[in-house]
């Protein structure tokens, strides 16, 4: 008996399509602004590596991902990192992990999204073909024999 006939390739297509899969540029030129922290009041400036890391955030390939209305999720997320650089702890940085993922800060995290960066390409040396000797020495392997087992 043959088996049964085969689908119809429009069935055969797979219905768990990946709808975040992206390949991110590295390119700088199409990097977003990075916006600006919003302002906290007299007395509470932001620590110098939240400002660091919002500026790390907003010029990654990452942040082409994001839409405006990402914006006040990163605010918040830039108040935790805030609060850790002034008094880290366990639960805070457990809360900033869990509150990351959701914008692939971290190389698990693009994997999960299924985000890739560009890569560089990397310039490979060409092995030069070392120019064969001009001297025609003996070859080496004329002095072995075989020895004859008893």
């Amino acid at each position: 008996m043959p088996g049964p006939p085969p689908k119809d390739p429009k069935i055969r297509q797979r219905r768990n399509r990946v709808t975040t899969q992206a390949t991110l540029a590295r390119d700088a030129k199409r990097r977003r602004y990075a916006p600006r922290l919003p302002d906290r009041g007299p007395g509470l400036p932001w620590h110098p590596l939240t400002r660091a890391w919002w500026a790390d955030v907003w010029h990654s390939p990452m942040a082409e991902q994001f839409l405006d209305a990402d914006k006040h999720a990163l605010y918040r997320l830039a108040v935790l990192v805030d609060l850790f650089w002034r008094e880290p702890s366990k639960e805070l940085a457990g809360e900033i992990r869990l509150e990351q993922q959701a914008f692939g800060l971290t190389p698990i995290d693009r994997r999960r999204l299924q985000w890739s960066v560009e890569q560089e390409e990397v310039k490979r040396r060409t092995r030069q073909a070392a120019p064969e000797a001009e001297t025609h020495a003996e070859d080496p392997r004329k002095v072995l024999k075989m020895v004859a087992s008893k």
